[in-house]
């Protein structure tokens, strides 16, 4: 089985990464498909809006010295809005200093086939960057509008290393996020190589009908110093979107999808050194109802990471999880979640359901349980090794008590300790163990 999925998943990695220079430069929607038709093996909840035909091409020059090329990519873009293409030349290395407001695009592609970095001035990207509603985020950009295409094979990098380590100087510093989808009705995103993100790689916020396919994510600190907060994407009130064939080298979740986040579809994933593929964090903020119903995902191999399928929702008190990260005591839903086939080697925990989250006083979430409820949570299909870190536990299924969590299924788990010297156990509470397929003990 391990053999069969591990052989499935590079065949589809091939096909998406594997290039050939018309892939890079035709928009994935002009070649006679549809963006639904481009979702497999799983299509999207909905089916996604068609993309009208480009009819002009504008080139976008560059000093190619470091200076900012801002005002020669908004100028190619008036140019070639509402029906064309936009192309960033291969070979050719863009700089990009000013934060950019590009949430007026329609029917326009963005051809990026070359090397587009952003500046190592934070106190600018401190002061400038497009300020998000959750989570302090911040954006070098924002890409919204409607019938927008971005793909081309070639890179943006967001100059991470300054942020790394300014961060670990001040926790509270604003680091930008590389890519802000920020209201996007009807797009594909990919093929793109991302590099270096000072924060999240994707922020996609307030959008709808999007495909990102072929994304290649990396980006590690180069000192002492930890890439934290790395996400791959970061998806919040936002529905129908597809994630699919892509591969994420990271420090933190491979996706999470954030409150206000249904019909979902990831597929296709290979993701190393990641938190896992993580519903939540939910409940984080008192007085706010946080909803993530209808998720597929689908064929993932998840490496070197702390979990494969998670869901973590914050306790029903205030809770301080890090300097720059607290809350607690929120409510809402989470429905109608289905994990199915991935394979994991060398990750903490398989499956991780905790409504704890941010809190480790066990005593103090006993006494506030989480008010959000989860139910009809399917992980079916999981198999590998854990890294031994729990040992004898592979996995945790726990929730604040028995009212809020229902119809929680594992089916088909076959994970096992790395030595297999232990019973592979599960961590089961307030749960209905007779629908757990895994070999559970109390907390």
């Amino acid at each position: 089985m391990r053999i069969s999925n591990t052989l499935t998943q590079a065949t589809c990695l091939l096909l998406s990464l594997g290039l050939t220079t018309e892939a890079r430069s035709v928009s994935p929607v002009a070649k006679g498909y549809s963006r639904s038709e481009k979702c497999k093996p799983h299509a999207p909840f909905r089916p996604l809006p068609p993309s009208q035909a480009r009819t002009k091409t504008c080139h976008v020059a560059t000093y190619g010295d470091g200076r900012d090329d801002s005002k020669h990519i908004l100028s190619a873009i008036e140019k070639c809005n509402n029906g064309g293409k936009v192309v960033f030349d291969a070979d050719k290395f863009y700089t990009i200093g000013t934060a950019l407001d590009l949430t007026f695009l329609k029917h326009v592609d963005l051809d990026i086939q070359g090397y587009v970095q952003f500046t190592n001035d934070t106190d600018y990207w401190q002061a400038n960057a497009f300020k998000q509603v959750y989570q302090n985020a911040t954006t070098f950009f924002e890409l919204g509008g409607e019938d927008v295409n971005v793909y081309g094979g070639g890179t943006l990098d967001g100059n991470g290393q300054v942020w790394y380590d300014l961060y670990a100087e001040d926790a509270l510093i604003l680091r930008p996020v590389l890519v802000g989808v920020i209201g996007l009705n009807g797009g594909t995103i990919g093929p793109l190589n991302l590099r270096y993100s000072p924060q999240w790689y994707h922020f996609v916020a307030n959008s709808t009908d999007i495909v990102f396919d072929g994304i290649d994510i990396s980006g590690y600190s180069k000192d002492s110093v930890t890439a934290k907060n790395t996400d791959g994407w970061d998806v919040y009130r936002s529905s129908n979107i597809v994630i699919q064939n892509s591969v994420i080298n990271n420090g933190d979740d491979c996706v999470s999808f954030k409150p206000n986040t249904t019909d979902i579809i990831v597929q296709n994933l290979h993701c190393n050194g990641s938190h896992g593929i993580s519903v939540g964090s939910l409940g984080q903020y008192e007085g706010e109802v946080d909803i993530v119903e209808n998720v597929l995902v689908y064929n993932i191999s998840m490496f070197n990471a702390s979990d494969g399928a998670r869901i973590k929702v914050w306790p029903g008190v205030s809770s301080e999880l890090s300097t720059d990260l607290q809350g607690g005591g929120g409510s809402g839903i989470v429905k109608n979640i289905t994990y199915d086939t991935m394979y994991i080697d060398n990750v903490d925990y398989a499956i991780e359901v905790t409504q704890c989250y941010g809190q480790s006083n066990l005593t103090l979430c006993n006494e506030y349980p989480s008010s959000l409820t989860i139910s009809d949570v399917y992980f079916n299909n999981i198999h590998g090794t854990t890294s031994g870190k729990y040992d004898p536990d592979v996995g945790t299924i726990v929730c604040s008590s028995p009212s809020v969590c229902s119809n929680i299924h594992a089916t088909n788990i076959d994970v096992t300790n790395p030595d297999g010297l232990y019973a592979d156990e599960f961590v089961c509470t307030n749960v209905n163990t007779t629908l757990l397929d895994v070999n559970c003990i109390s907390s």
